[in-house]
């Protein structure tokens, strides 16, 4: 039987407040003006999840949240979105994460308040509720701290179930990276960017990471930034240059390539196509502020894919 969803986010709820300008915070009750502020769908999980059903992917998405303004505006946001939310654990007297980004040029500084961010368990997540879907999709690792311990049985019992498996960790603020032996090894599909790479192989550059992490998980793809993307499954390599854009705000492109690469891969695709979709996807997203405003359609996306593959 075909499940409902193509696609479970577990994964952190938070909105971004952004904030633009070319400032620098400083202590001492010094106040300086930005340029612009808004309140926008946040958190790596969420953005991915809105940029894959943008795609047309059946999205459904399990986190905790505060039954507060930040918890509702997520949810509400999620939900236009065609993300279903009837998943997500709503704990009364809890409080919704918030991230504080202030954007200047191309890079950005953030600030992220956790609440209920690290309360999500692998128990949270049944049987029942992953024979609903295809695909299991995990973000924001190092979050979601309560969820880390139980990963690796949550990916295998995931395979026992039928589905695939993907996995960004994002960044490590500890700088250790430690405890991926075991998670790796049950991983379809891993999405760091070049420093998370490099940082958790200990190696040097993005090509000598992703052959060493193909070793321990099925297809590996490393976002480069302005670079486009490498990805590398067993002895094939594809890479991709950036698409050309006007960037606004580099908010969630991370996010929206996964959400692209997970779409090639369900669908099949072969790797350089499925990588050309992920890096279409995650340039287009900078044209506007926030990380879904300017997600595109599959539509959108395919004119700057080849059609070969």
């Amino acid at each position: 039987m075909n499940p409902p969803f193509d696609l479970l986010v577990a994964g952190e709820i938070n909105p971004d407040l952004i904030l633009t300008g070319d400032v620098e915070p400083a202590f001492g009750q010094v106040e300086k003006l930005v340029d612009s502020a808004v309140l926008t769908l946040g958190s790596s999980s969420a953005i991915f999840a809105c940029g894959a059903a943008r795609l047309g992917l059946r999205v459904a998405f399990i986190g905790v949240c505060g039954n507060d303004p930040f918890g509702s505006f997520m949810l509400a946001e999620m939900n236009a979105r065609r993300v279903d939310t009837s998943g997500v654990l709503v704990r009364p007297g809890g409080q919704t994460g918030l991230s504080v980004i202030l954007n200047r040029d191309s890079d950005r500084a953030i600030l992220t308040c956790s609440g209920l961010i690290p309360t999500l368990t692998a128990a949270d997540l049944n049987d029942n509720l992953l024979r609903q879907v295809r695909h299991l999709h995990v973000a924001s690792y190092f979050l979601q701290t309560s969820l880390q311990a139980g990963l690796p049985d949550l990916f295998a019992r995931a395979h026992v179930l039928g589905l695939t498996t993907s996995l960004d960790t994002n960044w490590d603020p500890s700088g250790e990276w430690r405890g991926f032996d075991e998670l790796l090894q049950k991983v379809d599909v891993f999405l760091p960017n070049e420093k998370e790479a490099i940082a958790l192989t200990g190696t040097k550059e993005a090509e000598a990471a992703g052959q060493r992490l193909s070793q321990s998980c099925r297809l590996v793809a490393i976002k480069l930034g302005v670079e486009g993307a490498i990805a590398r499954r067993a002895g094939e390599t594809a890479r991709v240059p950036a698409l050309k854009v006007e960037v606004v705000d580099t908010v969630g492109a991370g996010d929206t390539f996964d959400a692209g690469f997970i779409y090639g891969f369900l669908n099949g695709w072969s790797l350089e196509k499925t990588l050309r979709l992920a890096v279409a996807c995650g340039s287009l997203s900078t044209r506007r502020l926030g990380g879904t405003d300017a997600q595109p359609t599959l539509d959108e996306v395919m004119r700057y894919v080849s059609p070969a593959g």
